[in-house]
């Protein structure tokens, strides 16, 4: 994983996620994306907070649990990833390339989960 010290955060691959949701531990994983772009299909077990929603709902985040953020590319993330390591969370996770990365390489896409 590369060390984005200035922000705080690192980046994954999807390949490290599937190896991180495998192995059991425990993280919470965060997409960032637009509703609009939620209902096309999530990477299952992930919790939708919209990046403007971020700032108002982060507390109600674990600072002490791993955050994976991901979006469709990996830009709005790394800004969500980059603001909860400002607000002082601890293992903050951007996943590479998104959603779009994670398709890309076989992994599948889990319907959006009921509000």
């Amino acid at each position: 994983m590369e060390e984005h010290l200035m922000h705080g955060f690192q980046e994954i691959t999807p390949d490290q996620l599937q190896a991180l949701r495998e192995g059991g531990e425990a993280f919470t994983l965060i997409d960032v994306r637009s509703p609009a772009e939620v209902a096309r299909g999530v990477i299952s077990g992930a919790r939708h907070l919209p990046l403007h929603l971020l700032p108002m709902s982060i507390q109600q985040l674990d600072k002490q649990s791993p955050i994976v953020f991901y979006c469709l590319s990996g830009g709005r993330s790394a800004q969500a990833a980059a603001f909860a390591a400002a607000q002082g969370f601890s293992q903050v996770l951007n996943l590479r390339g998104g959603i779009s990365a994670w398709a890309g390489r076989g992994f599948p896409l889990a319907p959006p989960a009921n509000p």
